[in-house]
Order: C-alpha cells, then structure tokens, then sequence
C-alpha cells in the first residue's frame, strides 16, 4: 500500500512515541526501584544527613592530598590557600603535580612549594595533557619515595585543583577510617555560578540529588562505590594493593578517563571497605566539597562526554560485570548515559514532528497518530513519572540551596537534557577512535571561578 507524506509522518510519529515511550517506562521503573529504597532508608532513619557536632577534632593521622593539575593557573592558589587555612592544624601534606609545558600553573606550584615545606610539587617527566589518572601515578611514586625517609601517610586524599575543602571533612574521614572505612567518599556540591545559571546550574540540581539519594541507597546496599574524583580519602596501604596488582605497578589505570569511578569498583573487587558519609553540621550545612562546575555549553558538554566515555564505554570495555544482582543494575545504571541520550533524542524528535504534524492539520493537511488504550496508559505513566522526578530535583536542589535554585531545578531539566544528548553523540564518536587507535587525553575544562572566592 502506498503511503503519502503525511502517513508516513504519522507512522514516523507512533514508532518514535513507542519507541520513547518504553524505553521511558524502563527508567521511571529503575529510578521508582531508588526512590522507594531510599524512602525505606529514611522510615528506617538508616539515611539522610546524621549530625556531629561542631568541634574539630584535629585529626592524629597524617595524610597526603594528591592534586593534580593542568592549567589550573587561575585557581590553583586559591585551593591551596584555602586548604591549608581549612586544615591548619592537622598534619596534612598537599601534593601538587604539573606539566612542564603548564609553565602558569607550575610556577604557582613552585612558589607555595617554596614558601611552605607542607606543599610538594611534583613536576612530571613529560608533557600534557595525557589523562589525570598518570598525573595520579607520578604524585603515588613521589609519596613512595619520600616515605623512606619521612613518616608514612595513613591515608590520600585526592581532590582536583579547583575545590573548595570543608573545614571538617578531616573529622568525618577520621570517624569512618576509625570504623573501620578504607575508602571514604564525602558528598559533593556544586555552588550557583550567577553568570551561568542554567548551564552551571544543571550540575546543581543532579548532584544535590545523587549524592543525597543514589549513592545513600547504593552504600546501604553494600555495592561498589564509585569515588567521585575529589573528597575521597583512600587508606595508603590500599594504594600499594593496587599498584601491586597492576602490570605497571601503578595504582590508578594510566589510559582510563574516569580513573576516579574505576578506583571505587576496583577497591570494591578487592574487599575493601568504601563508605559514603553525608554529615552536617550544628549550623546545617553539608560536610562536602564544594566547587564551580563549567559555566559554558562547550565546557559542560565536554567534561559530560568524557564522564560518558569513560564510565559507560570505558567501563563495559575494562570491569565487565558482576554476578551479584545488586550490582549487575548499578552497573547497568552508571552505563545507561548512551541509552539515555538516545531516548532523549527520540523524545525531541518527536516533539518536533508532533509539532509539525498539528500545523499540517490546522492547515487543512496531516494525519492524526491512533492512540490505543496501551498507548495512552504509557503516556500517562510516563507524565507521572516527569511530574514526580520533576519534583524530586526541585526539593533535593532546594535542600542545599533554597527554594529559588529549586524552582530553577524544573526549568532546568531541558538544559540537562540537551546537553546530554550532545555529550552522548559526542562520547560515541571518541570511544569509536579510541577502538582506531587515538590515545586517551585529559580533555578537561578550563576553571575561572572558585567557591571560596565566595564563601566566608
């Protein structure tokens, strides 16, 4: 049967809402599958936010923070200002790596290297940028061989050149350590960026609500953490079992762009203890890291591509699976960035051809799409499911930062997605010329603001 252009519109139409429309219902029941264990969590007072008090225990345990650091020339003073003026009284010593070809921020380094013995740089051997996960290593190798003179570390702290570090955050690392933690994630948060509220805001919006929900659920049910990359305190001992393990004898895989995620599930394969801590204190403020993500659409989109690549593309290549059913669906939800983006592009796709198709009608032409009852019913299903998630980041994002960053939370959900979809375009075309050859590069972005900056 011959079939005119508005048909075949139409029949675009139904497989495209079919189409979006399942994979949307598989979603709604991944993300139903977390809220109500969460919301079991906190019937059960077994999540949420615990308090400590507000007195800083100086912490007896002496530690390394690894910071590596690719021009990052205009923040990196800040962060180590900052830093040291946070943990003045503990027995802390921040590692600095640089490129020599990053004369800006080596010279930074060099300098509060030479005007204070707690701050050592580590200039590497070779140009950048390669992957931060090799700037990683070198600072590893630095430490080890400085320990044969010095006093060993109990623990590294590992945070990126552009954090803002919680004044307490040494006393909640030092109470998981003393229960027994060997690695310790602290939430991270995102602060408003007013020149870039939608594109910097985004961020907001999904870790308030991952590091209050996903990763509180996923520590109560004892599957492998991933470390987000920066407030992630890993016991020494542990560093040299993964170095141990590895041909290269390095601890955080060289050619891997999400070294931080792949540390978490490797320590998790090797029976180590990860904990995620979510403490506030006596004021009501979260013990977290706190830092300014990207401002730009280009910049977003590239540090989401390379997320992407790494945990979802890298990450099926390099862990495989797991036979445990707990962790074979948190895997299949780190790794579902591609899928998501796909749906995502089929979902405004639709849109714009249900656009096109009412402007034919009203023009005397077009072809209405035949909703069944089943149709109607995922539809329906499917608008619930973006009213509750809606209203989800409204109030986790609120949480932190008020009921303004709340209510920009829901406007925000289409800025997400859009960048989302690029980031996944994106990702699918590098993982395909690193299949060809292309080596792994830091494709970082670039740092102009700094929480504390703002902050008191």
């Amino acid at each position: 049967m011959d079939l005119n252009a508005w048909q075949w519109l139409a029949l675009a139409e139904r497989e495209l809402l079919l189409f979006a429309g399942i994979f949307f219902l598989l979603g709604t029941l991944d993300e139903l599958a977390v809220d109500l264990t969460w919301l079991w969590l906190r019937l059960t007072r077994r999540a949420g936010s615990r308090p400590f008090a507000d007195a800083i225990v100086p912490s007896a345990r002496r530690m390394a923070v690894f910071i590596p650091a690719w021009e990052e020339s205009d923040v990196l003073a800040t962060t180590l200002r900052h830093m040291l003026a946070a943990w003045r009284e503990a027995d802390v010593q921040l590692w600095v790596g640089t490129y020599p070809n990053d004369r800006a921020t080596a010279a930074i380094a060099a300098e509060a290297a030479y005007a204070n013995p707690q701050i050592r740089h580590v200039v590497l051997p070779h140009d950048g940028p390669n992957t931060k996960a090799d700037c990683l290593n070198h600072l590893y190798h630095a430490l080890v061989a400085a320990e044969r003179s010095e006093c060993p570390v109990d623990y590294v702290l590992v945070h990126d050149a552009e954090d803002m570090v919680d004044h307490r955050a040494l006393t909640v690392i030092g109470q998981a350590r003393d229960a027994g933690a060997d690695m310790v994630q602290l939430p991270v948060l995102p602060m408003p960026v007013t020149r870039s509220r939608w594109i910097a805001g985004h961020y907001i919006d999904e870790f308030c609500e991952s590091h209050a929900k996903a990763m509180v659920v996923r520590d109560a049910l004892g599957v492998a953490l991933p470390s987000a990359g920066v407030g992630c305190a890993i016991g020494r001992e542990w560093l040299d079992r993964l170095a141990a393990s590895a041909s290269s004898g390095d601890p955080f895989t060289p050619t891997s762009l999400t070294e931080d995620y792949e540390l978490g599930l490797r320590l998790a394969a090797m029976g180590a203890r990860s904990r995620f801590v979510r403490q506030r204190g006596a004021d009501g403020l979260l013990v977290a890291t706190r830092a300014c993500f990207p401002a730009s659409l280009g910049a977003a989109v590239r540090q989401k591509t390379r997320w992407m690549h790494g945990i979802a593309f890298q990450g099926w290549d390099r862990l495989g699976w797991h036979r445990r059913p707990a962790e074979i669906w948190w895997r299949l939800r780190d790794r579902r960035g591609p899928l998501t983006a796909l749906t995502l592009s089929a979902a405004y796709l639709l849109l714009v051809l249900a656009a096109a198709s009412w402007l034919a009608r009203l023009a005397g032409g077009g072809v209405s799409v035949p909703l069944d009852p089943t149709i109607k019913l995922l539809l329906g299903v499917n608008l619930a499911s973006l009213l509750w998630r809606a209203a989800n980041r409204a109030a986790f994002t609120a949480r932190e930062h008020g009921w303004n960053e709340g209510v920009r939370a829901v406007l925000r959900i289409p800025v997400s997605n859009i960048i989302a979809i690029m980031a996944g375009r994106r990702a699918l075309n590098a993982y395909l010329a690193a299949l060809a050859g292309r080596p792994a590069r830091w494709d970082k972005t670039e740092h102009l603001d700094h929480p504390a900056l703002a902050a008191p």
